[in-house]
């Protein structure tokens, strides 16, 4: 499978990938117009012209991103996909000279299989907050904050 950067014409089945989970409770939903505003933080994995599964990497700060709105179709979960473009999302994190990535959510296992460790959501940066102002769930966030300090040669 293979993971790039999100074109324009994929935001409509990211939307959908992602508020399937939200609406299931798994994740934070996301207007279709944050995506669109946000295409160029995302990367895909694509199973033919479809979609199969997305995340995003969002600079928040200079030493501070986030990954966020990882979503793999049900079909494809299990096959090392999430994990293929959170490594992507790291990568990226690391070439632009960001120190630390950080992820909330309601699936922390797989964060700390990936490296990350889990932080009071209180410790994060006040910058961090900025989009927090949005959710529904402000301000009694559940989800599980994660964080992962990236080593620079």
């Amino acid at each position: 499978m293979k993971i790039e950067k999100a074109k324009i014409g994929d935001v409509p089945q990211i939307h959908k990938l992602i508020n399937y989970f939200a609406d299931k409770g798994e994740m934070l939903p996301r207007p279709l117009s944050e995506i669109y505003e946000n295409v160029r933080d995302y990367y895909v994995a694509r199973d033919g012209d479809q979609v199969a599964a997305c995340v995003a990497l969002h600079v928040s700060w200079a030493d501070l991103a986030e990954v966020k709105s990882l979503a793999v179709t049900k079909e494809k979960q299990e096959q090392g996909i999430g994990a293929l473009l959170t490594k992507a999302c790291l990568e990226e994190a690391e070439a632009l000279g960001i120190e630390t990535v950080f992820a909330l959510t309601y699936k922390p296992v797989f964060f700390e299989k990936m490296g990350f460790k889990r932080v009071d959501v209180m410790e994060l940066p006040r910058k961090v907050w900025g989009e927090c102002y949005r959710c529904a769930k402000f301000p009694n966030c559940d989800e599980i904050a994660l964080v992962k300090g990236l080593n620079f040669p």
